[in-house]
């Protein structure tokens, strides 16, 4: 972890929140991981704050006066393309949906745990660089990372990280989360999930029950009661947009 950390001390974070108690308390988890940051009290300070400073990621409240998170993050992106993750309240569903299609990356609801905050953000810059890499290098971006949550997924180096660190999958224990990850939402019927990874008409579909069990048994925190594997009663199984 410490060569990490040093490469992580070039990324500015903006912190954009209202309440100052919760804007001083995520500058100090970031701090505390060696990020440069950056606060703002609403939208148009925000903005102001990225228009003057070169900004890597923002944490964005949606509730703000003068001017909410997703005015905010509507204007930036018609300039800027860093990742911004949203902060909310867990009554504001309206706002969720609204803000990740206003351009948003990330979404958590308040009151959420530090670790879990700074696993997103990690999740994102990582995500970020990348694509800076290709681009830089003129490459073209594959669509082959994928993150949903704390979860992220990268089908080039087959590795899978939950929250930051690494999650040892089975070759066919990975097929299926990846099939899984590339349609969030969608419902998959264990038929289909057996034809798609064994390439052959499903007989026995017992087996994907049991692998779907044992990646629960690596990615949730509580297996009994998923918060990404999800499983559709008497249809199949999904992974949970977030």
């Amino acid at each position: 972890m410490k060569g990490r950390k040093s490469e992580m001390e070039k990324y500015h974070v903006l912190v954009v929140e209202d309440d100052k108690e919760i804007r001083d308390g995520i500058e100090i988890y970031l701090k505390s991981q060696g990020y440069e940051v950056f606060k703002a009290a609403d939208g148009i300070e925000g903005l102001e704050i990225i228009y003057r400073e070169e900004i890597h990621l923002a944490i964005v409240d949606v509730m703000m006066p003068r001017k909410d998170g997703i005015q905010m993050v509507m204007e930036m992106r018609k300039d800027y393309d860093f990742p911004v993750i949203m902060l909310s309240a867990k009554s504001e569903e309206v706002d969720k949906i609204m803000g990740l299609n206003m351009g948003a990356d990330d979404y958590i609801t308040k009151p959420f745990t530090p670790l879990e905050l700074l696993a997103r953000v990690n999740s994102q810059l990582r995500r970020y660089n990348r694509y800076r890499e290709a681009i830089a290098s003129a490459e073209p971006v594959k669509d082959t990372y994928h993150v949903l949550g704390g979860i992220e997924l990268n089908e080039e180096t087959v590795e899978v990280f939950v929250d930051g660190a690494p999650v040892r999958l089975t070759p066919i224990e990975f097929k299926i989360l990846l099939l899984l990850m590339r349609n969030p939402g969608r419902v998959f019927s264990a038929d289909e999930i057996y034809e798609r990874i064994w390439n052959e008409k499903a007989v026995n579909t017992d087996t994907i029950m049991v692998h779907v069990r044992k990646i629960r048994e690596k990615i949730e925190i509580d297996p009994k009661n998923p918060k990404y594997l999800k499983v559709v009663w008497g249809v199949g199984y999904k992974m949970e947009k977030q």
